[in-house]
């Protein structure tokens, strides 16, 4: 199995460095930068082990070019919460599990639960620190549809109902010819897509030997270039593909890269107390909308407040009165057929165990990542993982953990 280490170049980073002109933001500090990493082919081919999968996950910003997402001077307190998560058992499965079952049979590497603002639990396993920073996986896509909720709050984006090739004109003539950004938002474009994770040759795979080959504007073209399969609005079908179409939107519309507006309306604003990094598609080119954002666990959970404070930062608001309750919410699709996905975000629907869902919601990324947010609890819960394939490797159900610990911290 080859591994990197940092004096160690892939060949795509080799090509970088001899191509004119190509300039690096200045590097993060990472307090795991020495460790023997993985590629991220392994990564989506489920064939790290667990030790080295746990050293990737900590330093993707390893992986490819990234911008920085800056911190501003003032960091917002997070104070302990007047109620602490010590113990818990709940039923998941048919079986009874505790915490500790939890934390070691999920591979769960950091987890923050914040109860009215403060801190309920915190904890680091498996060598991860207050400083480490960690993957988010698709949980990107969740802050790449807020911030397509503040370009609305400051009418940079007119409606979701707009055509993205009002925004994209590379898309004209393409399947996303009628397509709006309220259909790309709810992943129900109609265009062809394949997302499986370890098929080298799904269209996940093929965006992603894309963003490899760091050509500029070659993952805009491969989107360009897909075909239809059902009527805009008609159907979902999960793809990233469809949020590389979001952030092209969001970035032309805005007029900056992604890190930068996130930086300036929520991240510096809101206070979070380090920068995050974000992967480009190219040397000093787009961002990967849906994947690629890397923060410390307790900024994740800062900006789970942001948004269960429907989306204050510095006393101003910096979405839409509704949006969060919108984006967080069960959709329709055209023909009334009801969609359990919102804008970007997976809302907790009720089961037979849990008919009382709470209004929360989720950002979910492979390998066990999640940001989940219940705002009539005040309750915000940040989950890192290291599972051994992209899905399906849970052990305990992460929705029976997030239901016990918001009954067991009720508020009456």
């Amino acid at each position: 199995m080859r591994i990197l280490r940092a004096s160690v170049l892939t060949p795509f980073v080799v090509a970088f460095l001899l191509r004119p002109g190509v300039v690096f933001s200045a590097p993060v500090s990472n307090p795991h930068a020495h460790e023997a990493i993985g590629t991220v082919r392994q990564m989506y081919d489920g064939a790290l082990t667990p030790d080295l999968a746990v050293n990737t996950f900590r330093n993707i910003d390893r992986l490819f070019p990234t911008r920085t997402v800056k911190h501003g001077a003032r960091v917002y307190p997070l104070p302990a919460a007047s109620v602490r998560l010590n113990q818990l058992t709940f039923q998941s499965g048919g079986k009874s599990w505790d915490l500790v079952d939890y934390l070691a049979l999920n591979r769960v590497t950091g987890l923050l639960v914040l109860k009215d603002g403060g801190v309920a639990l915190e904890t680091y396993q498996l060598g991860n620190n207050e400083k480490t920073r960690w993957m988010s996986m698709s949980m990107a896509k969740s802050i790449t549809s807020t911030l397509i909720g503040a370009a609305l709050k400051q009418g940079l984006i007119q409606s979701l109902d707009d055509p993205v090739t009002q925004y994209v004109p590379k898309l004209v003539g393409s399947a996303y010819e009628g397509v709006s950004l309220r259909n790309v938002l709810m992943m129900s474009s109609g265009v062809r897509w394949n997302e499986t994770y370890t098929d080298p040759h799904s269209d996940r795979r093929r965006l992603l030997d894309i963003q490899i080959a760091q050509q500029p504007g070659a993952a805009i073209d491969f989107m360009a270039s897909l075909s239809r399969a059902a009527a805009a609005g008609t159907v979902n079908n999960y793809s990233t593909g469809e949020t590389q179409i979001a952030g092209e939107v969001l970035h032309n519309a805005i007029s900056r890269p992604l890190a930068d507006y996130l930086s300036e309306r929520i991240w510096a604003r809101f206070g979070m107390e380090d920068d995050a990094t974000w992967w480009l598609a190219s040397p000093q080119g787009r961002e990967i909308a849906g994947s690629g954002f890397s923060a410390r666990l307790r900024d994740y959970g800062r900006f789970g407040l942001f948004i269960l404070n429907n989306g204050l930062a510095g006393g101003e608001p910096i979405l839409p009165q509704d949006w969060v309750a919108v984006a967080g919410s069960p959709k329709q699709l055209a023909g009334g057929q009801k969609l359990d996905y919102g804008y970007f975000w997976w809302p907790s629907l009720p089961t037979p165990d849990h008919p009382d869902s709470q209004g929360s919601f989720a950002a979910i990324g492979i390998f066990g990542q999640f940001l989940y947010v219940n705002p009539q609890e005040h309750l915000v819960i940040v989950v890192w993982s290291a599972r051994s394939k992209p899905s399906g490797r849970d052990v305990i159900d992460d929705t029976d953990f997030f239901a016990a610990v918001a009954a067991k911290l009720h508020t009456p």
